[in-house]
């Protein structure tokens, strides 16, 4: 899917490793533990293909920005896996598993901190500095927005959209967004892509949370059903509320603080008994044809053709 980009993703590996290295041991220990769990690196994949839409293509500028961003995406898991208290993370132990909610609080400021800093000495311009300001702003609104609502089965499905862009499609759209303006790209051309990155994040997410509810816990690599679980009412829930025949069993059941796993089954299997997979599923193809049709037809051939792709993985997920 990445093809055109895969040397960047590679030197993206080894200059995050540099970035997290300290003179304190423990977080150099902490970060390349982090690093070293992987992930997607869909952000600065995204940031990588519209970067390399200029004229010219300069690593030394575009490679630290993408650092700063795939940092801040990393310190926000560790914070959500404090708040959720997840033992695992894509298959790996979590930070504060492993080191206490303490360490790991720290280690994720410690991120925040240093992807600033990678900013700061790279001279980006300032929309780039106030960006990322915003983004972390949004990406906390969203949790607080999230943990007031938890074991509350709320049917306000206006709210999870805004929820979900705040903690995720923001996110992906100001990537897009910031490799158009190291590329020099005309107004126009970067909020299509800010846009194209929104709609492939709300996507992402949505799919996130089906997922939730049908795949394995060895396939996401933690434990499946854990949104319920955790009180969190996603899409196919708040659809299922609607319409299902046992809509008050199922609110009985996400608005309990004290949920077994027959309870979790139960829910989930009434979840699957309603529409409310198929329904969350047409959003998901909804914000997937949206984000095709608003790329630019002026980018190079091969970087749409990526970012299609992109959607095709979005679509096709299964972890």
């Amino acid at each position: 899917m990445f093809e055109v980009i895969k040397q960047d993703l590679v030197d993206l590996e080894k200059a995050m490793v540099d970035a997290v290295e300290s003179p304190v041991e423990m977080i150099t220990e902490i970060g390349t533990h982090l690093v070293n769990s992987g992930g997607k690196r869909l952000r600065p994949a995204l940031y990588f293909l519209a970067a390399h839409c200029g004229k010219v293509f300069e690593q030394g500028k575009a490679t630290p920005l993408a650092v700063a961003l795939e940092m801040i995406h990393m310190a926000s898991l560790v914070h959500d896996d404090v708040i959720d208290s997840a033992d695992l993370r894509r298959g790996s132990v979590t930070a504060n598993a492993k080191w206490g909610n303490q360490l790991a609080i720290l280690g994720g400021d410690y991120l925040f901190a240093m992807a600033f800093s990678l900013v700061a000495k790279n001279n980006y311009e300032i929309r780039i500095t106030t960006g990322l300001s915003e983004l972390i702003c949004d990406l906390s609104a969203g949790e607080i927005i999230q943990n007031k609502e938890i074991y509350k089965a709320s049917r306000d499905e206006q709210e999870y959209y805004d929820r979900i862009a705040k903690k995720t499609a923001n996110f992906l759209a100001i990537c897009c967004e910031f490799g158009g303006i190291v590329a020099k790209l005309s107004a126009k051309e970067i909020d299509a892509l800010s846009a194209y990155g929104k709609a492939l994040g709300m996507a992402f997410q949505i799919t996130d949370d089906l997922l939730d509810l049908t795949a394995s816990s060895e396939d996401l690599g933690k434990p499946a059903g854990n949104d319920i679980l955790q009180g969190i009412v996603t899409l196919p829930v708040i659809r299922a509320l609607e319409v299902s025949e046992n809509a008050q069993e199922l609110e009985q059941i996400v608005t309990c603080r004290e949920m077994t796993t027959a309870m979790l089954e139960r829910a989930i299997e009434l979840v699957k008994e309603t529409d409310g997979l198929d329904y969350a599923q047409a959003k998901v193809d909804e914000y997937l044809e949206l984000a095709c049709t608003i790329l630019p037809d002026t980018l190079p051939a091969e970087i749409r053709e990526a970012y299609v792709l992109a959607t095709d993985f979005v679509r096709l997920r299964k972890s």
